[in-house]
């Protein structure tokens, strides 16, 4: 049984995460630089797309339960004070989170299938998304870092229960799935006609498995790293296919 970090330490980390792209932002000798896993993407529309969505994301928790989220103009980014905008984004977010609480109701684009709509789920999401953009961040200037430790292990499931679990038939043979990391946790998932799922347990060996630390599987989740890169066993064209997947 995976047990999610406690609210107070999500709003924490994502501080700290905000902390750690703001000083990989505030060394960058150029803010033209291309950020190497976003193709496309420079240091400085990096900085935009993470600022801006933060505070999107806290208009989203203020409003409460809701069909859409909240119509608005995106913010855009100053090319002067950039880091204190960055800061301040992410200070819009984690006031709304602390005033609506973990249970509270908001929008989100999720399936509630095992992640429900709500802020605390919204504020596991945004942990994830701040570490994987400020991993980009400091690749971009060359000093990469690892997710955290605690942050990276509770990613592995939200990233299962959030950005896989689904309801809409897998259009492959049913699989089992496991994910090993190294600091000692595993999470299974199934995959076939009732859906992708993540289940508490299950017997017999897995179709497919991936071993690394929980910072690695989750970077490989968000396309950072192929799966080559960590431990692959068994049918390794279950990935392509989670990869490819485009549940309805």
């Amino acid at each position: 049984m995976h047990n999610t970090l406690p609210f107070p330490d999500l709003l924490r980390l994502i501080e700290e995460r905000t902390a750690a792209f703001c000083a990989a932002i505030g060394s960058a000798p150029d803010l033209g630089a291309p950020v190497p896993s976003c193709p496309g993407w420079t240091l400085y529309d990096l900085v935009q797309h993470l600022g801006d969505g933060r505070r999107k994301w806290a208009e989203i928790v203020a409003a409460g339960p809701a069909d859409a989220p909240p119509v608005r103009t995106p913010v855009t980014a100053p090319r002067e004070d950039l880091v204190a905008w960055m800061t301040e984004s992410s200070r819009l977010l984690v006031e709304a989170l602390e005033e609506s609480g973990p249970d509270r109701g908001c929008w989100a684009w999720w399936s509630d299938f095992q992640s429900p709509r709500t802020t605390g789920t919204a504020a596991r999401h945004q942990l994830q998304e701040i570490a994987v953009h400020t991993y980009d961040a400091q690749l971009t200037i060359g000093a990469p870092q690892p997710l955290p430790s605690e942050v990276a292990l509770d990613g592995v499931h939200e990233f299962q229960t959030t950005c896989v679990a689904t309801t809409s038939p897998w259009p492959h043979k049913p699989a089992i799935v496991d994910y090993h990391t190294t600091e000692g946790h595993s999470w299974r998932v199934a995959l076939d006609a009732e859906g992708a799922r993540v289940i508490e347990d299950g017997e017999g060996a897995a179709d497919a498995s991936l071993t690394g630390t929980a910072s690695d599987l989750v970077l490989s989740f968000y396309c950072r790293k192929p799966t080559s890169a960590l431990q692959p066993k068994g049918d390794e064209q279950v990935f392509a296919g989670l990869i490819a997947w485009e549940p309805a």
